[in-house]
């Protein structure tokens, strides 16, 4: 008799779990077709993945190899693009296509590292303050506003120039400029979420305070943080590339799009070139990953999910 009680339960048991992971699946097939449907957001996509190949390949298949760590060759000073040389070449006759190549490895890495580090610091200061609240919350958001009263750029100057010239150094003092705006976010999505349903639910069962804020209420509140720093990592490379423009970030020969804009201004009439295929990079990739940042928060927006 036992037995015959326990089967319809199995059976009533096993039925929700099915319809979830249907209902997962079908979630996902739904966001993936709401963002091929935004063909602005795929061609950044594509153009992403093409960088991002760049960056780890790229190096290893450059035409002029040598040109990546220096060398010289002035007979081949500001040469005009060519078939020999298809952005043509710098003031020490360097190819320049080779250099916008390598430059992708160090641009993207300062990028992602830089979101990386400034997601991490800001969500977890705000998700603290917006769950507990109190004091702790009042020094951290009113620490966040200090940072947030200075313009960015020159702040992250500040901080380059008491850390010193380097690319690491710079990729530390972005990150510190850019931790406030993720915080703010994630306060604000934790004080949305931690009265919620499945938080009350969560408590109700014996779920400790860092369970809760961890496990339920975060990875609620991860979606919006997200689309903020797949399109913040295009204006971090565009902020290390003005720094190294004003020589505070990677130091010569290493290559690199912003130091190469700031030595080919000076040939601007005579070697349109050697600045131009630099910034057109940095164009492409902040362009494209504020595509993708589109894409994503059309596939993430609740409103969205319901127009489709």
């Amino acid at each position: 008799m036992s037995v015959q009680g326990a089967a319809p339960s199995l059976v009533r048991g096993g039925a929700p779990a099915g319809r979830s992971l249907f209902g997962l699946e079908e979630r996902r097939r739904r966001a993936l077709r709401r963002f091929r449907q935004s063909p602005l957001s795929v061609v950044g996509l594509a153009i992403i993945v093409a960088l991002l190949l760049i960056a780890v390949f790229g190096p290893l298949f450059v035409p002029y190899p040598e040109d990546v760590t220096g060398a010289l060759n002035m007979t081949q000073r500001l040469k005009a693009p060519s078939a020999e040389h298809l952005f043509g070449t710098d003031q020490a006759g360097r190819d320049v296509f080779t250099r916008v190549i390598a430059g992708a490895r160090v641009s993207l890495l300062a990028g992602f590292v830089v979101i990386v580090l400034a997601f991490t610091v800001g969500t977890l200061l705000g998700a603290v303050a917006g769950f507990f609240g109190g004091r702790l919350s009042e020094l951290i958001m009113r620490t966040t506003d200090i940072f947030l009263t200075i313009p960015d750029l020159i702040l992250a100057m500040a901080f380059a120039a008491a850390l010193g010239p380097g690319l690491v150094n710079v990729m530390i003092a972005v990150s510190l400029v850019w931790w406030p705006g993720y915080c703010r976010l994630a306060r604000a999505n934790v004080v949305a979420l931690r009265d919620s349903q499945f938080a009350e639910s969560a408590r109700s069962i014996g779920a400790s305070q860092g369970r809760v804020l961890f496990s339920h209420i975060l990875p609620n509140a991860f979606p919006t943080i997200l689309v903020k720093a797949s399109m913040d990592i295009g204006f971090a490379v565009l902020t290390t590339a003005a720094l190294g423009f004003i020589g505070l970030g990677t130091q010569p020969p290493d290559p690199d799009w912003g130091v190469m804009i700031a030595d080919g201004r000076k040939y601007l009439r005579e070697a349109w070139w050697y600045s131009t295929f630099p910034g057109i990079a940095i164009l492409l990739t902040v362009l494209a990953f504020n595509l993708l940042g589109d894409g994503l928060r059309d596939v993430m927006d609740p409103r969205a999910r319901r127009r489709f």
